[in-house]
């Protein structure tokens, strides 16, 4: 959640909440903590409540509804059958990616200098050489 706050951001939200709470910051985060604990506690009862209700072992991660109907409602050969269609079509997809990634990669091998091979040919006129600006010209 605080990946990306800072140093002196995470200083400024502290400072901000000792002026705000003041002397009672300590018994705010104490709430704040007993309430999350709660919240897990809750999550937990929940989760065991369903698992002897549906007679199978859910964990919480299983709650989403995707992971749930796949892990308790399909079977492997219903699984197989829903992906079986998409596995063409995936694994096609999958070769024009990767046609497309080898052949920018031959462009770009083919366009830097630094790298041994025959140098592109240009139609193009040489761009002319830039006018040196002297101070009689600006004023």
């Amino acid at each position: 959640m605080f990946e990306n706050l800072n140093v002196w951001e995470v200083g400024a939200l502290l400072l901000l909440a000792l002026l705000i709470f003041g002397d009672r910051l300590p018994v705010v985060i104490s709430d704040g903590l007993r309430m999350v604990r709660n919240l897990r506690n809750m999550a937990r009862s929940a989760t065991t409540d369903l698992s002897k209700e549906l007679g199978t072992d859910i964990q919480l991660e299983d709650l989403h509804p995707k992971a749930f109907i796949r892990k308790h409602l399909l079977s492997e050969e219903d699984e197989q059958a829903i992906r079986k269609p998409l596995q063409g079509v995936y694994d096609g997809l999958r070769a024009d990616v990767t046609g497309v990634h080898d052949e920018l990669k031959d462009v770009a091998n083919a366009a830097d200098p630094r790298r041994p091979g025959p140098a592109p040919v240009s139609t193009a006129s040489p761009a002319p050489a830039p006018r040196a600006v002297s101070y009689d010209d600006v004023t």
